[in-house]
């Protein structure tokens, strides 16, 4: 007879008959044993030959945390010791079963140390109902044993997720926090994990955003992902881009992060600037201060100039990040003549550029290349500081020049527009004869957007404008794009605003903002809701 056929037809007496019974794993009793210990428990029947591994832990676990929430323990004396980490645990039922993990260890424990395992549980539940809490468990003292292979999991971190199961406003450390939510996970505790992911994401900044986006990816906690990209979003080109911590910046987030439209930048050119000292930190790693641009142009210039950077072994994996960047955005001539320097791109890439650059002026600033505002949009930005109740950036394409303003009413009301400017009104007008073109075309059409990024009850909120196609003369009112007020909302500070051109002679601007963004217009474009 096969081994097989040998476990089907095993028997075991249950109660005072021999039924036929399942093989040992995963059921330990006979189907009409089964259906009535289920029927006592309420638990579905059908759900339970699902999911065996969960026969009996969610009835037991909300029993006791509905009975013995929030209730002193009343004896000193423990019901189990968990060997871990080279530790033994004391813990009680009571907490024990909020940990899914420790309670299938506790069970699996209790139904192999009796012959009796389902009188056992049923005694157990008996005895630790509230109206029996003067007596003494019947369950004989247990040692489980937890095997732990993360490598996040410390003995402090470990020792606080189980100080979690009786206190459950337990401090948890920032540098705790990782070890914190590997316990968790292990021990498939719930509202811990929660909490550590809830105290991550408020503890963002450049020294935690790669550990802590690995560890979303790692346990697939998805809202801790999404908000690592969000935040560096926001905050790769005026924060991280200034810090040694760039270096440590997965490339595969750095990926999602050039693809998104929210990305806010000054300019272009700033974007690109952080991006090569991005590949100057993975190269030289012995490197621990920022290095001068000087010093990451010099660099990249020493390779041989037979061959562009990106055209080379060590720069192919590194294609798909600056195809994501806009290398039609970058328009004043000075950095241009940086991209052709340091021999980073392709001739075919710079050769598009300057096609394009050349076609634009020959149309009097149109881009008819360009259709796409999401993708394609020229970036540029500003951060709105609290300090400051207004700010404004000068922005210059293809002869025609553009205001970008933030006013602060108080300190939860805000506006945003735009200005065309005349040549003559700016400034320093001999920088501008100098080094750019001027259009002297009495109209221009501009799509534009405007986006802000504001702090709505202690939460991230992005607001954006419509796409907005509006024509910008040289005197009032039509110089002036329509107001985008945001209120009821703090702002720190504000990302980019991209002019682009569309089709004819619209140039589509897009204006976002950093840490704050502005928000959706109405069907007339006039303002943002309130």
């Amino acid at each position: 007879m096969s081994n097989t056929h040998r476990a089907r037809l095993e028997r075991r007496i249950a109660g005072s008959t021999n039924r036929w019974r399942f093989p040992k794993q995963p059921f330990t009793g006979d189907l009409l044993s089964l259906s009535q210990m289920f029927k006592a428990l309420s638990i579905d029947f059908e759900e339970a030959l699902r999911n065996p591994d969960r026969l009996y832990i969610s009835q037991i676990q909300k029993f006791f945390c509905e009975n013995f929430k929030n209730k002193d323990i009343q004896s000193a004396e423990a019901d189990v010791i968990l060997e871990c980490l080279g530790f033994k645990w004391e813990l009680h039922q009571p907490q024990l079963f909020q940990s899914e993990t420790l309670a299938k260890l506790y069970l699996k424990a209790l139904m192999q140390g009796t012959t009796y395992p389902l009188r056992e549980l049923e005694e157990l539940l008996r005895a630790q109902s509230p109206k029996k809490t003067k007596e003494k468990s019947p369950a004989k003292r247990m040692i489980i044993s937890l095997k732990i292979n993360d490598p996040l999991v410390t003995k402090v971190a470990f020792a606080t997720a189980l100080k979690n199961l009786y206190v459950s406003e337990v401090e948890i450390n920032l540098e705790d926090v990782l070890g914190v939510l590997a316990s968790a996970h292990i021990l498939q505790f719930s509202g811990l994990f929660q909490r550590c992911v809830d105290v991550m994401i408020t503890r963002l900044m450049p020294s935690t955003i790669k550990n802590f986006y690995e560890a979303g990816c790692k346990y697939k906690e998805e809202q801790l992902t999404t908000a690592c990209e969000k935040w560096l979003e926001m905050n790769l080109v005026p924060l991280v881009g200034m810090q040694i911590h760039l270096r440590k910046i997965p490339q595969d987030l750095l990926h999602k992060v050039l693809k998104s439209p929210r990305l806010f930048t000054f300019s272009e050119f700033r974007l690109l600037k952080t991006m090569l000292l991005w590949v100057f930190l993975q190269l030289n790693y012995k490197i621990q201060a920022i290095p001068t641009h000087e010093t990451v142009m010099t660099f990249f210039k020493s390779f041989p100039e037979n061959c562009c950077f990106l055209d080379r072994d060590i720069g192919q994996s590194l294609r798909p990040l600056f195809l994501c960047l806009r290398l039609h955005g970058i328009t004043k001539g000075k950095d241009l003549e940086v991209l052709r320097y340091i021999n980073f791109f392709p001739e075919s890439w710079l050769n598009r550029v300057t096609a394009n650059h050349y076609h634009a002026l020959e149309n009097g600033g149109d881009m008819d290349q360009l259709k796409d505002l999401n993708t394609q949009a020229v970036r540029f930005g500003l951060l709105f500081n609290q300090e400051n109740t207004t700010y404004s950036k000068m922005i210059a394409v293809y002869g025609f020049f553009f205001k970008i303003t933030g006013l602060r009413h108080d300190t939860t009301s805000y506006s945003f527009y735009m200005q065309r400017i005349k040549h003559t009104d700016l400034e320093s007008p001999f920088v501008v004869y100098e080094h750019k073109p001027v259009s002297l075309r009495a109209a221009r059409l501009v799509k534009y957007e405007i986006r802000a990024q504001a702090l709505v009850d202690g939460k991230w909120q992005e607001f954006r404008t419509n796409q907005i196609m509006q024509k910008f003369g040289l005197t009032k009112p039509s110089c002036k794009s329509h107001v985008s007020r945001l209120r009821g909302a703090y702002l720190p500070s504000l990302p980019p605003l991209m002019p682009v051109s569309d089709t004819l002679i619209s140039l589509k601007s897009t204006a976002q903002t950093h840490l704050p963004h502005s928000g959706p217009l109405g069907k007339d474009g006039a303002h943002l809701p309130e």
